[in-house]
């Protein structure tokens, strides 16, 4: 059963589960469970329309129209970047305190796109495992703000700046996601979408929404003595 964060007439959302992808997709042809299939069959039968999408491994808020008018509205203000997205991420080292990341992407046709992240840090861990010679492993917790939508973007711009995103594969760190599942079992990736907000396509009024972090995410905030009760 999807966790349904919204839902009125026009809109519903969930919290996506990490692993869940939203619809068929070439690259990952095993899935046999799709988030648009199963949201259709909760609500007995109503048609989804995923207004954005989030990687197989990210979790969080995902939203859908109900109908293909509402669709088209919603697409709009995706385009014209009236949406604002914020994601929570672990990642490894200590990133500064806060910057921009302003750095082209090239997607699956060779297309070179502008690409532009801003982002926050909003904690540092520091914990006693052994890795690269050094007896001990920094990371941190940090808000992300994608001010543009291409594929793999936080993931690539992370790595971009030398602290990839705990357990992205790929775009992440291969050592450290192998030190971190023979330690403590992590197959995730340590990204969340945690917060969307827009205005409602029919009152106009705006509409926040927030989803919980899932249990691997909690656990690995344990395991760095992280303070996220208030994503919980």
């Amino acid at each position: 059963m999807l966790e349904i964060l919204y839902q009125d007439e026009h809109l519903v959302a969930i919290n996506k589960p990490s692993g869940l992808l939203v619809h068929k997709s070439y690259y990952a042809r095993d899935a046999k469970v799709f988030a648009v299939q199963e949201l259709r069959n909760q609500l007995g039968g109503q048609h989804v329309y995923p207004i954005h999408r989030l990687d197989r491994k990210t979790s969080g808020v995902l939203i859908f129209a109900l109908s293909k008018d509402i669709l088209k509205i919603m697409n709009e203000q995706f385009a014209t970047r009236n949406v604002e997205k914020k994601y929570l991420a672990i990642l490894r080292g200590w990133s500064p305190d806060n910057d921009t990341i302003d750095y082209d992407l090239t997607n699956d046709d060779g297309v070179k796109q502008n690409a532009i992240t801003r982002y926050k840090r909003l904690q540092k861990a520091e914990i006693d495992l052994e890795y690269n010679n050094h007896p001990t492993s920094r990371y941190c917790l940090v808000e992300a703000i994608p001010e543009t939508g291409r594929m793999h973007q936080l993931r690539k711009h992370f790595r971009h700046i030398f602290h990839p995103i705990l357990g992205s594969r790929p775009h992440g760190c291969n050592k450290q996601n192998k030190l971190w599942l023979e330690t403590y079992g992590l197959k995730g990736m340590m990204l969340h979408a945690h917060e969307l907000s827009f205005n409602h396509p029919i009152t106009n009024e705006k509409v926040t929404l927030n989803a919980k972090i899932n249990e691997e995410f909690k656990q690995v905030g344990e395991i760095l003595n992280l303070d996220l009760t208030l994503y919980s």
